[in-house]
């Protein structure tokens, strides 16, 4: 396993849900030296200064200063959640001598490999610290707690020729047989705290297997949650690893909430981004006049995962945009505008790919087959950006447990660095310069 490998496969295990990528991404930029900032405060910025400052604790921007006036801004996009089940309020039900917990689906999931797993909960509890305070704890169970046992197939004969599933029959963890569980006591247990004293929670239940390196020549990787951490990951890296250009802002920014269309106040579809902007602006004193100048200098990655070529359903594919993991990264276009690459962005992109010796794809569905969206144009309903839509080739998308390229990690993280160490300037209504 190499170290890009170990390092994505750490960073996944260790953020089981949003609040805990944000909290490993936060540590991660705390101990690279950058400030952390609050919305709630005055932001004093400086040129060559590093900062970060998070929404909701699921959200996170971080940005690298010029050195000198700043005049463009470097995007790259991701997002932190996946498809997964919500645990509701009063989850506790009593079956006979069993205890299930009632949820709801989070996003759109392969429902049927979520059976016979080892599963466990993550999220965040909201608690009273007394004296009018309450606190937000991260909550990591991390321990095999529950799991959705299929029903034998003598008892459904048909289950072996489709099956739909029922959300609030069939997707029901089983996780006691003690009739007096309660999940909130065993949440305090683990956070040392009174039952009486958590007021809140967001928890979610999550897929305990550990990551895997597989194939006759170890050329996969499975792992749930790699669409989009495996992005957010390269993106938080390459930030971390590039060095602050002459004049333009580097941007990391990981939204909360893509799964389920982005519409929250942490979500691509929110002011978050745009609001950094604004600060970043201000604390330079500069005018309204110079940030539209520079947002339309500046240049977006819209980073999420892409489907690679299934063995078993190349009809599914487009015919002349076949899309193979560990073949480099995947440029999505859609006629219907639900991707933002057009073709100036597609030029400018590739030609960096090129100057990072990092190999690409093109990925479009196929004509009769509507694809999704994802954060690009979304985000671009607030701030108006050039830019693309990527993503790292992937199969069983929005399963618990995915499958990519052992190599395109390493691919996504150097066109990142690349990306952020550029600055690109308009000469015009149609020429760029790459520097």
């Amino acid at each position: 396993m190499n170290k890009t490998v170990r390092g994505l496969f750490d960073f996944i295990e260790s953020s089981p849900s949003q609040f805990h990528v944000v909290a490993n991404q936060r540590k991660e930029f705390l101990a690279a030296g950058f400030e952390e900032l609050s919305e709630a405060t005055e932001w004093n910025l400086k040129l060559g200064g590093n900062y970060f400052v998070t929404r909701n604790g699921s959200s996170i921007l971080a940005f690298r200063m010029p050195k000198k006036e700043y005049k463009s801004f470097m995007i790259m996009a991701s997002h932190t959640d996946s498809p997964t089940f919500r645990i509701k309020e009063m989850p506790e039900m009593k079956e006979g001598h069993y205890v299930k917990l009632n949820t709801e689906r989070y996003g759109g999931m392969l429902m049927a490999p979520w059976f016979d797993r080892p599963l466990s909960i993550a999220g965040r509890a909201i608690v009273r610290a007394g004296e009018g305070t309450i606190e937000t704890r991260l909550v990591n169970l991390d321990r095999d707690l529950c799991m959705l046992p299929s029903l034998a197939i003598h008892m459904n004969r048909e289950a072996n020729d489709g099956y739909k599933y029922n959300a609030q029959k069939d997707l029901l963890p089983l996780i006691s047989m003690d009739e007096n569980f309660n999940l909130k006591e065993l949440v305090a247990e683990s956070l040392q705290v009174k039952a009486d004293d958590i007021i809140g929670s967001d928890l979610f239940l999550y897929n305990r297997d550990a990551g895997r390196v597989w194939g006759a020549k170890d050329e996969f990787i499975s792992i749930g949650r790699l669409d989009d951490l495996q992005c957010s990951y390269s993106s938080m890296r390459g930030l971390l690893e590039a060095n602050n250009t002459d004049s333009s802002v580097s941007i990391h920014v990981t939204f909360d909430n893509e799964e389920v269309g982005s519409g929250t106040k942490q979500g691509a579809d929110s002011t978050f981004l745009y609001d950094a902007m604004v600060r970043i602006n201000e604390a330079m004193n500069k005018s309204q006049s110079k940030l539209l100048e520079a947002i339309a200098n500046s240049f977006m990655v819209s980073a999420d995962n892409a489907h690679a070529l299934h063995p078993n359903y190349s009809e599914k594919s487009d015919p002349t945009n076949k899309v193979y993991m560990n073949e480099g990264v995947v440029v999505k276009f859609n006629a219907n505008q639900k991707y933002m690459t057009d073709g100036l962005a597609y030029g400018i992109f590739t030609e960096l790919c090129k100057m990072s010796d990092v190999p690409y794809q093109t990925f479009v569905n196929r004509s009769d087959v509507a694809g999704g969206s994802t954060l690009g144009n979304i985000s671009n309903a607030h701030v108006s950006i050039n830019g693309v839509d990527i993503g790292l080739p992937q199969l069983a998308m929005h399963s618990p447990f995915e499958t990519a390229g052992v190599k395109d990690t390493e691919y996504l993280l150097k066109i990142a660095t690349k990306f952020y160490e550029t600055v690109i300037e308009s000469n015009g209504l149609s020429s760029y310069t790459l520097l």
